[in-house]
């Protein structure tokens, strides 16, 4: 066990020496900030007033404070979804830079088992993942805050704190099986280039997954971070969906509430199946056990015992 705990101190210490990587890994999160300044909060608000027209016209009833609330919290959402795509992965590229240097050989030359070296590189990755997706939640609330806006009761952000934790250890864990076949910097870089580009679309931050056909919907619900971005969507959106419907006070009948949850995906659709949210966290903790196997049975294979 202490081996195991040095290696991962070790792993830890790497990643956060490297300014530039975490600079990058939040790159993408920055971007869906930028694009929202300039012209994602007319398509969200578009998108919510469509949603108002079909509940019956009752766009005088809600307040003008909870519309800008409930746009500002989906570019919040929007950022930690990409956020915990990204960010992981980024914290893994500890490990194919073991392997461009040979670093890993000397590493696996050590009394320490095969299992253990793998789980010390998945345990700090982690663990980095956690803390950087935590920071950025903790600043993206601050800010909302600080624009004047209400923050979800205590109990809400526990839970968005919660589901972010497990956002970051499962997309960890699935990315650790496709990292493992990169032997250099640049085909791991080269990946991340596209994973950052296809980041946004595949959790709904710049467009909401409903507007997608079936097929898409199901191919982005294959991510983790797709099910957990919607988790964490009920989560902080709970409260102002909450005030949105006391104020219109049952007049439509809930069908405000049904068309706003439909149109900006509060619930991951697959094969044409709407999924509950246990359901949801279900396939989530399964690929994570799922992928924790496969990455410890292909590193064993990959580094045998001569």
């Amino acid at each position: 066990m202490k081996r195991f705990m040095g290696l991962t101190k070790r792993n830890l210490l790497i990643y956060f020496k490297d300014k530039p990587a975490i600079l990058f890994s939040l790159l993408t999160s920055l971007i869906v900030l930028v694009l929202y300044l300039l012209f994602l909060k007319g398509t969200f608000e578009d998108a919510f007033q469509s949603a108002l027209d079909s509940a019956g016209g009752i766009s005088q009833l809600i307040k003008s404070e909870d519309v800008s609330l409930f746009v500002s919290i989906t570019l919040l959402v929007g950022m930690m979804g990409t956020a915990m795509i990204t960010v992981p992965y980024s914290c893994l590229t500890t490990i194919v830079k073991d392997r461009e240097n040979r670093i890993d050989y000397d590493i696996c030359a050590t009394p320490v088992r095969r299992w253990q070296i793998i789980l010390s590189y998945f345990a700090a990755a982690a663990i980095s993942a956690c803390i950087m997706t935590g920071l950025l939640l903790t600043v993206g609330l601050a800010i909302l805050a600080a624009g004047g806006g209400m923050l979800p009761e205590a109990a809400d952000i526990l839970k968005a704190y919660g589901i972010v934790m497990l956002g970051s250890v499962s997309a960890t864990a699935f990315f650790m099986p496709f990292m493992l076949c990169f032997k250099t910097s640049q085909s791991s870089g080269a990946f991340f280039g596209m994973l950052s580009a296809a980041a946004g679309f595949v959790i709904g931050a710049f467009i909401p997954l409903s507007q997608f056909s079936e097929g898409v919907q199901t191919f982005c619900n294959l991510f983790p971070a797709t099910h957990v971005t919607v988790a964490v969507r009920n989560a902080l959106m709970s409260g102002v969906l909450n005030s949105m419907e006391n104020s219109i006070g049952g007049l439509d009948q809930g069908l405000f509430l049904k068309s706003i949850k439909e149109s900006f995906s509060f619930s991951a659709r697959m094969l044409g199946n709407e999924l509950k949210m246990s359901e949801s966290i279900f396939y989530v903790l399964g690929l994570t056990v799922i992928s924790c196997i496969v990455m410890v049975v292909a590193y064993s294979k990959t580094y045998r015992r001569k």
